[in-house]
């Protein structure tokens, strides 16, 4: 169905198998700045699965920006082996591969030893996010910049690299350098368009001179950088008309938002609130006016919309991270009409930026091998067991899934008329319902398997003993549970039960948030959409606290023009006739609430013990019995936790 996604490609001289790419994108499975077997492996999965193009990390190359830890550095001759073996793995599966050069300038969040680095821009212009003033950077520190490009690109192709890209864009240094905004200089960098292009003219001069002609070079750019103080879509448009004047550039890969706001940051990850393909139509604003390939990306997450932005005209290529990190084979799947089969993703970013941005290996909610790769191997040919999973919530279907994979026979208990868990709440929140792919994606692997699926059923002692399972997974989640405090006269209910349609009585609304996750901001937005007015008490420093910083921003967006009020270090002590009183958890001191109609409790809930009695069971007589308790019947957690822990749970079956 979609066949113009599978049409070759030629970006300079570098011949494409189609028309899928995988973006650059932070992994953290470097090695002190060199390239791992994790990370190869990562790679290599993308590339077997089907992608035309992998387009590496951005590489720091430069010593005024190195930070090991977090990013591979090109700036070594010790990186050319591992990039050798990276770009052979990838190649062997008919994938090109190519390196991005990358300075962040003054958007730097990393240290060297636990004090503030100096960073560099093109002036002193402070960042509204990262709360950092740079450094100028001196007139032959650029030139040095500029030559080590071209001495980190030349490494690169030694390296066997198909291509290098140069990032120009989301408001990272090359930015900073073109935006009048962030450049101030009054020497050659600065002033007029020609001279704030300079620094980003000489470094594409110089890095096709020291890679010929031989290898492609490309650049990423950003049209709408989503904030006030972005550089304007038409200047970016007329940068990109000189470059290709110029002559040197292959390509150019559109891209939307800036690190340099909080606006602008959220569209750099966006989350699933975010419409999907939202960066298109930028794409297409260039396409007119270049005759160079356009790549773009930004939330293409479904087969169907890459398809359509190549049939619309709007680029030549489409980028897919995250559609990837939830499932590598995405391309061979749609190649082979198998797109319903596809994990899509949900637009989460729990665990893949989520992770990033916790300097830890990236992954995903839904597919707990991505960046895993090298632990979670295929493993030998196991004897067949017959599995047990009591639960059908997202933990529970992975595991069943799971064995299901590795040739197990396996019956998977529900006792709830529908599968999901917790995700069937977690949907019903506005702007959420892309959270419910989660179920969705494994009630379909589930339907091509062998899974004996029961339904509004209950695992028992007396079953158990007249099937005599090898294997049991308890996977049956969590129950609400209210805080402890003395209420009257006030209304109190779960946010659970809101969220399943129980209605406060009255208007004004106090949620007291202990859990500091989803809950609160959901449930919040859900109730000032329905009218109510609507008052936050937190006890975190923030509301959302858990959850990745750019599903918390946007959400706060969404909750500040709906005029929730928010109150933090806030906790529950009770409530009584229309007063909720609360304790400001540093100083003690009383915060009282007045007018209260309804308070719903975001308190964290309880594992629920209704299979208590599997500690209890004994192995058969025909072997061993291997229990196995995952997720929030473990401890309460989050999705992932589940599926990671679901996934292990089947995955070590012996």
């Amino acid at each position: 169905m979609y066949e113009n996604l599978f049409e070759p490609i030629t970006l300079g001289p570098t011949q494409l198998r189609n028309r899928i790419f995988n973006p650059p994108h932070g992994t953290t499975l470097g090695a002190d700045g060199l390239v791992s077997d994790e990370l190869i492996a990562y790679h290599e999965a993308r590339a077997k699965g089907g992608a035309g193009l992998i387009i590496l990390e951005g590489m720091a190359f430069h010593p005024s920006f190195a930070f090991e830890s977090a990013y591979l550095n090109a700036g070594r001759d010790d990186i050319i082996p591992g990039m050798k073996k990276l770009s052979r793995a990838c190649g062997a599966h008919g994938a090109a591969v190519f390196g991005q050069l990358f300075h962040a300038g003054r958007s730097v969040r990393y240290s060297h030893d636990g004090s503030r680095p100096l960073v560099f821009s093109a002036s002193d212009t402070p960042d509204d996010r990262y709360r950092v003033v740079p450094v100028p950077m001196p007139n032959d520190m650029v030139w040095e910049v500029i030559e080590s490009y071209a001495t980190a690109a030349a490494r690169l192709a030694e390296a066997g690299l198909d291509g290098i890209e140069i990032l120009a864009s989301q408001g990272y240094l090359i930015g900073q350098f073109l935006n009048p905004a962030t450049n101030r200089r009054d020497d050659e960098f600065g002033g007029s368009l020609e001279n704030r292009m300079r620094f980003l003219s000489e470094s594409i001069a110089r890095i096709r001179g020291a890679i010929g002609g031989s290898k492609t070079l490309g650049i990423r750019i950003t049209l709408d950088e989503k904030t006030q103080f972005g550089m304007e879509a038409a200047e970016a448009v007329k940068v990109c008309q000189i470059l290709e004047k110029e002559g040197h550039v292959d390509y150019f890969s559109v891209i939307s938002g800036s690190s340099s706001s909080p606006d602008g940051w959220i569209h750099v990850f966006p989350p699933m609130a975010v419409p999907p393909a939202f960066v298109a139509n930028d794409a297409a604003q260039l396409k007119s006016a270049i005759t160079k390939p356009v790549l773009v990306a930004g939330r293409i997450n479904q087969a169907q919309a890459a398809s359509q932005i190549l049939s619309e005209g709007k680029a030549d290529m489409v980028g897919m991270v995250r559609a990837l990190i939830a499932d590598p084979e995405f391309p061979n799947k749609v190649a082979a009409n198998r797109s319903e089969d596809i994990r899509a993703c949900i637009g989460c970013n729990q665990a893949c930026v989520g992770h990033r941005l916790t300097h830890h290996a990236i992954s995903c909610i839904q597919n707990p091998v991505t960046g895993r790769e090298l632990e979670f191997r295929p493993r030998s040919t196991r004897p067949r067991r017959l599995v047990w999973v009591i639960g059908g919530g997202p933990g529970g279907m992975k595991a069943a899934v799971t064995a299901a994979d590795q040739g197990h026979e396996v019956i998977l208990y529900e006792k709830q008329p529908k599968l999901g868990g917790q995700v069937n709440l977690a949907e019903k929140l506005p702007g959420r319902s892309e959270f419910g792919g989660v179920t969705t994606n494994l009630i379909g692997e589930l339907d091509r398997s062998s899974i004996q699926v029961c339904l509004s059923s209950s695992a028992s002692p007396e079953a158990f003993h007249a099937i005599e399972p090898d294997v049991v997974i308890v996977s049956t989640g969590a129950v609400p549970r209210l805080p402890e405090v003395e209420i009257t006269g006030t209304q109190l209910l779960s946010a659970w039960s809101v969220i399943a349609g129980e209605k406060p009585s009255g208007q004004n609304v106090v949620i007291a948030d202990w859990s500091s996750d989803w809950s609160a901001m959901g449930v919040a937005h859900m109730l000032a959409l329905s009218g109510h007015k609507v008052r936050i008490f937190s006890g975190a420093s923030t509301c959302g606290e858990s959850i990745p910083a750019i599903v918390r921003d946007q959400w706060f967006g969404e909750l500040q023009s709906l005029n929730v009020e928010l109150t933090c270090y806030a906790r529950f002590f009770g409530a009584e006739d229309q007063t909720a009183f609360f304790q400001h958890t540093i100083n003690g001191e009383a915060i009282v609430c007045e007018d209260v109609d309804a308070v719903v409790s975001c308190y964290p809930p309880r594992s629920n013990n209704d299979c208590s009695w599997v500690s209890e069971l004994k192995a058969p007589d025909t072997g061993s019995l291997q229990i196995t308790t995952i997720g929030d019947a473990l401890a309460p957690r989050t999705v992932e936790e589940a599926v990671l822990e679901g996934f292990k749970a089947a995955w070590m079956i012996e």
